[in-house]
Formats: structure tokens, C-alpha cells, sequence
């Protein structure tokens, strides 16, 4: 495994991280076995993956208890990232939030406490002075973000620093790098991609739009008209799956595998510190801790851009996967 050093601060965090919305088990993931997500998460440390990324709203905070309970007493060797969801970003609501997920996590401290989704209605001067006190009396060390667009990173940064920003990014869905992510070097902030294997398109098992699980098909790659999604738009599923297709045939080409590529390929990106990927089971992150070994060459990596240009023209700067209206500014 291998670590990079997370914004301007002194943790250092694996290269691969595992996400740990997958081991809840929901209508989006199918059922999980709870002993099977201990276990993977247990794996994960074992194979040196430290840092692993959970929420408030995962499961209700049932994704953060798993991740107490299996950490238990090597609770020092890991690096937490949670998230306070949007609707509790009031002062008062984030430390009662916070508060919540160190009760969840068995834990004195959350490594990396970052705003799920920026508020509309909470200024951020409320939120990020609360959090600031949550940092100053060690509840937290290091404040980060998710999903925040350069309207918002511009509006935060006046206020106060934060040392994450945490994406939609992978080869099918490179919308950060028309300025988001530019914006993140310039002031060293790290990326921290979710969805790097996009939902599970970007490991082969998926070759048509029609074998792609509902739950999983509501993307703005897919077309409105299937059912769960709530765009509206035509989608873009030819294109998405040329690329797809593409994508495999240089993976098949260097002898790598499509997901271990997929995610390498987030690691050789400006900005990128670390790769959220999901895992429910021991072979998925065995598999996921691999990717932390590729090196892809200059060739494969220009190939790479080549196949998926015409995909990230298709769909643009707008980083929002499912809305009709961006939630981004």
C-alpha cells in the first residue's frame, strides 16, 4: 500500500480508501451479511488500508457503528472520515451530529469531519465556526468537504479553510476537470474521489445499459425514462458504453484488470489524494488494495482520456449525476 499526505496536514492516509456506504446493505446494494462487512473491513487493515470513509446518513449511522465495532482496539491505526448530512449543518445541529457519530463509531475523535452536502439555508460562517470549536476541543482533527462546486469552495475558503473536497470522479464521469478541480490544486486541496468504479460499470459486468440493475441506472449516463432516475434528460447510454468497451479493450491489452485500472487511473489524476471505493467482501477489497500497485504508462494514460473524451464533452461541467437541477455552485 501506499500513502499520500491529506491537504496541508500531517495524516497520511492509504492511496486506496475504503467506502463504506456498500456494507449497509440497502435497495441500491442488495442485502449484506454483517459479519462479512466486520470481516472486510478488518481485511482492509490487514492489506494497509488505513483511511476509510463513512456518513451520518449511511444507514442511519449503521454504517458508522459497523465501522467502530470492527476497528475495535486498532481503532489508532485507522483514519476516520465521516460526514454531517446537509440538514444538520445549524451549529447546534452539527454538534449534536458529531456527537452521534463518535457515539456510533466507539471513538474519542473523527480523523476527518467533513459537510455531506453544502446548505442553501445555514450560512457557512455558522457551520464552519462550530466546526472550528469541534476541532479546538480534539472531537475532530481536520475539516473537509463533499460535493462542493467553485461557488462554494470560493464562498468557504473566505471563511476558513478546509483540507478536502470529496467528488464524483472516475473515467466515466470527469465533469471536476473542467474547474473544480483545477481549483483544488491551486490551493491544495485534496480530491478525494466517490464512485470510482461508477457504480459498478467501470469492473466489466456490466456491458449494455439494460443489464445495469435499476437502482444503479438513474444516472445521467442513462436515459430519464428508466425507472428511480429523476433527470430528465436523454442520457448518454451509447456513448457510455462505447467507452466502456474501449476501456476493456485497453485493460485486456496491458493484462489488468478493468476495476484495478480504473481506480490507478483516478491515483495518476492532479489533486487526488485518495480513492473511496466500496467493498462488501474480502475479494472486492483485496481486489480494490491491488489498484494501489498499478502504474499505467504515459501511452495507456492518454489512451484513456482519448476514449472517454467524447463521454465527458457528452455530459459537461456539471458535476451532479442524478438531479435535473445542479445542486452544485
Amino acid at each position: 500500500m501506499k500513502y499520500r499526505q491529506l491537504g496541508q496536514t500531517d495524516l497520511q492516509v492509504s492511496t486506496i480508501a475504503m467506502g463504506c456506504w456498500a456494507i449497509v446493505g440497502d435497495s441500491t446494494w442488495g442485502e449484506q451479511d454483517e459479519a462479512e462487512a466486520l470481516q472486510t473491513i478488518r481485511t482492509a487493515l490487514d492489506l494497509g488500508i488505513n483511511f476509510f470513509d463513512t456518513a451520518e446518513g449511511y444507514g442511519g449511522g449503521y454504517s458508522e457503528e459497523l465501522l467502530g465495532r470492527a476497528l475495535g482496539n486498532r481503532r489508532s491505526e485507522a483514519v476516520i472520515a465521516s460526514k454531517v448530512s446537509q440538514s444538520n449543518l445549524a451549529p447546534d445541529e452539527v454538534r449534536a451530529a458529531c456527537e452521534r457519530s463518535l457515539k456510533n463509531l466507539n471513538s474519542d475523535y473523527i480523523d476527518l469531519y467533513q459537510i455531506h452536502w453544502p446548505s442553501r439555508e445555514v450560512p457557512f460562517a455558522d457551520t464552519m465556526a462550530e466546526l472550528e470549536k469541534l476541532r479546538d476541543e480534539g472531537k475532530i482533527r481536520v475539516i473537509g468537504v463533499s460535493n462542493f462546486g467553485i461557488g462554494d469552495m470560493t464562498e468557504m475558503l473566505e471563511i476558513g479553510h478546509f483540507q478536502s473536497n470529496q467528488l464524483p470522479y472516475s473515467l466515466l464521469w470527469r465533469a471536476i476537470e473542467f474547474d473544480i478541480q483545477p481549483r483544488c490544486v491551486a490551493k491544495h486541496i485534496s480530491i478525494l474521489p466517490y464512485s470510482p468504479l461508477q457504480q459498478g460499470l467501470l469492473t466489466g459486468k456490466f456491458m449494455t445499459a439494460d443489464e445495469v440493475p435499476e437502482g444503479r441506472a438513474r444516472t445521467r449516463h442513462f436515459s430519464g425514462e428508466r425507472p428511480q432516475a429523476r433527470h430528465g434528460e436523454a442520457g448518454a447510454e451509447s456513448i457510455t458504453f462505447d467507452a466502456i468497451q474501449h476501456i476493456l479493450e485497453v485493460c485486456e491489452e496491458i493484462e489488468q484488470p478493468m476495476a484495478q485500472v480504473a481506480l490507478a487511473w483516478l491515483l495518476h489524476q492532479p489533486g487526488v489524494t485518495s480513492v473511496l471505493a466500496g467493498a462488501r467482501n474480502i475479494h472486492q477489497i483485496q481486489e480494490n488494495a491491488a489498484a494501489a500497485e498499478v502504474e499505467l504508462s504515459e501511452d495507456v494514460l492518454q489512451r484513456m482520456d482519448a476514449v472517454t473524451q467524447p463521454l465527458k464533452q457528452k455530459m459537461g461541467a456539471d458535476p451532479d449525476m442524478w438531479s435535473p437541477d445542479s445542486r452544485y455552485r
